[in-house]
Parts: C-alpha cells; structure tokens; sequence
C-alpha cells in the first residue's frame, strides 16, 4: 500500500496495488476510519467512519494537492 508522500496532517493518503485497473482515486485513512475518493473530479466514493465535517476536511487536502497525488498514482499504477 504505497503513501502518497508529502501531505502533512493525521491523515495517511494511500492505494492499493490492486486497483490499478480503477480510475484515479485514493484511500484515506485515520484511526479505524477509512474513506475513498476518485480523483478525477475529486469526489467522495465511500466512507466508513469519517464524520461529514471530516470528509469536507479531507477533501480539501485532496483538491489542494490533487496534482502531486494523481501524480503518486501515475507513478505507482503507470499512465
């Protein structure tokens, strides 16, 4: 499970080698919560255990670094 690098905050950014063949997204987990967001446009996917006000959070990381993570995920899953 590569880590987006570089994204400070509680939040640990990350894929899975497996979803490869999916569109760009990624998992975000903290504690015993997790949540998914595709990345192209950045929306919600699913979620388990993240509040509302938290998702909004996480997707404003994800909008202020969507560059550098798609290109995390190009890197780690080929273009």
């Amino acid at each position: 499970m590569p880590t987006v690098p570089g994204i400070p905050g509680p939040y640990r950014l990350f894929f899975y080698s497996f979803d490869c063949n999916e569109p760009p997204h990624v998992h975000v987990r903290r504690e015993r919560m997790v949540c998914k967001f595709w990345l192209t446009p950045v929306v919600l996917s699913s979620n388990h255990g993240f509040t509302p006000r938290e998702l909004n959070r996480i997707r404003t990381i994800i909008l202020d670094n969507v560059e550098h993570i798609l290109e995390a995920w190009y890197e780690h899953c080929g273009e």
